[in-house]
C-alpha cells in the first residue's frame, strides 16, 4: 500500500470522523469551556475524556509516541488551565482549544507536513517532562481546591 493510499485511507475511517466531530463540537462550539463549569474539576475532567480518541489514533493508527506525548500535553495543559479557580480557567478554556491543536497535530502527521513533524519530534524528550511537572501541577490544583472548599466550608 502506497503512503498516500494509507493517508486517504486514515482520513477515511470513522474514528477519524470522530476526531473531527469531538474537535468541532468542543472549540468551535465552545462546549469544552462550557462542560468546564461543572465544578469540583469534574466538567474538565470530562472534557479531556474527550481527548482519548486523538491519543489513541495518534498511538495506534499513526503508531507516534512522540506525537501522543504532544497530545497528552496539550489536554493536561487543557485541564491544568480549566482547573483555575473562580471562573478565569473557564475563560481561558475559551481561547485554548487544545482539541484544535491536536487535531492539527495530526493531520500534520497524516499529511506528512515535515515543520510539525520536526518540532513534534524535537519536543519529544521535554513532552516527558512536560507531562511530569503538568500531572504534579494537576494533582496540587485539586489538592488546593479541595483546601480550599474545606476552608470555605469551615467558615459558613
Amino acid at each position: 500500500m502506497t503512503n498516500q493510499i494509507r493517508k486517504e485511507n486514515l482520513k477515511k475511517t470513522a474514528l477519524y470522523g470522530r476526531m473531527k466531530q469531538i474537535t468541532q463540537y468542543l472549540d468551535q462550539y465552545y462546549l469544552d469551556a462550557v462542560i468546564g463549569f461543572v465544578p469540583g474539576g469534574i466538567g474538565d475532567t470530562v472534557a479531556a475524556l474527550f481527548s482519548l480518541v486523538h491519543i489513541y489514533f495518534s498511538l495506534f493508527k499513526l503508531r507516534s509516541i512522540p506525537l501522543t506525548l504532544a497530545i497528552l500535553n496539550n489536554t493536561l495543559r487543557d485541564v491544568l488551565l480549566g482547573l483555575i479557580p473562580f471562573y478565569v480557567g473557564n475563560v481561558i478554556d475559551f481561547f485554548h482549544r487544545a482539541n484544535s491543536k491536536n487535531m492539527q497535530l495530526l493531520d500534520g502527521f497524516i499529511n506528512d507536513d515535515k515543520t510539525v513533524i520536526n518540532e513534534v519530534n524535537r519536543k519529544a524528550a521535554l513532552s516527558v517532562l512536560t507531562l511530569v511537572v503538568l500531572i504534579l501541577m494537576i494533582i496540587g490544583m485539586i489538592w488546593s481546591l479541595i483546601w480550599l472548599a474545606k476552608q470555605i466550608y469551615l467558615i459558613w
